[in-house]
């Protein structure tokens, strides 16, 4: 009986970060840093290892990071922790166990560090990757969420992106996504049949996440879809219109996508996304 042979290669979805290409690493930390303390965030780490409670909490049990993308296991007292999948309920998690709510707020963090989710290894997405989080807990004002587009975009150009295209929408909160979710919901029930697998599942638990799907055929679904932007309750539509505002402000070049959502539980109101446009 022969051994098998060890294999001397990466897991699949995990990479090595090589000595030629720490300098563009460094570079990213560099411009991060710069950034975040030219507007007051201050640097936190949390662990590697929470409670999976605090992720299933804030995404929501129902969420694709939950259900199919957390690495989840028992530790040996029983246990059930899970390795971070993102920053936000860690940090959110430390807020409230420290008593930061009894700073003066906002209270402004930023952390980087890696990140674990079991999701299906494809060019340009990891199972291992670096994080890089932008939080600010205890205020709730528009411009706040301005501030985080603005920051996000100042450190693209700095790292010398072009082109950058901002996408933004608004997805409401809890007093008027439950009536959406409703008409969305019956949309997307009349046409079922040309939705994935997956998004014929989502229906049931969490209808918004079908126009997160990036399947061909639930895209073409999607497109006629009722917009959240014109089901949001007075206070969200208010919020919404001073992000725009701060944005135009800033002369920062955005799009509105109405059918840019999360699938997290704990997202409510702005949403945005920031790509480089191909030429």
């Amino acid at each position: 009986m022969t051994d098998k042979k060890l294999k001397l290669q990466s897991l699949a979805g995990m990479r090595d970060i090589l000595p030629q290409n720490q300098a563009y690493a460094k570079k990213a930390q560099k411009s991060i840093e710069s950034t975040t303390n030219y507007y007051g965030f201050q640097k936190i780490d949390v662990p590697v290892l929470e409670y999976a409670e605090v992720f299933s909490k804030a995404a929501g049990v129902s969420s694709d990071v939950v259900e199919k993308e957390m690495y989840s296991f028992r530790s040996k007292g029983g246990d059930l922790i899970a390795l971070r999948p993102e920053f936000t309920p860690g940090i959110v998690r430390s807020y409230i166990e420290h008593g930061m709510y009894n700073l003066p707020q906002p209270v402004k963090l930023w952390a980087i560090g890696p990140c674990f989710r079991h999701d299906r290894p494809q060019k340009g997405r990891y199972r291992q990757f670096t994080q890089a989080s932008l939080e600010v807990l205890g205020d709730k004002n528009a411009s706040i969420d301005g501030q985080i587009i603005q920051m996000s975009y100042d450190i693209l150009k700095d790292l010398g992106f072009k082109n950058i295209s901002i996408e933004v929408n608004s997805i409401g909160d809890s007093e008027c996504r439950p009536y959406f979710k409703k008409i969305i919901t019956n949309y997307f029930k009349s046409r079922k049949s040309a939705l994935c697998g997956d998004c014929q599942r989502r229906l049931k638990d969490n209808p918004l996440r079908v126009l997160d799907c990036k399947e061909e055929k639930c895209q073409q679904v999607k497109a006629g879809a009722p917009q959240i932007v014109d089901h949001l309750c007075e206070h969200c539509h208010a919020h919404f219109k001073q992000v725009l505002e701060f944005l135009d402000e800033l002369e920062l070049p955005y799009t509105l996508n109405p059918y840019l959502v999360r699938g997290l539980d704990y997202y409510t109101k702005t949403v945005f996304e920031i790509s480089e446009k191909s030429d």
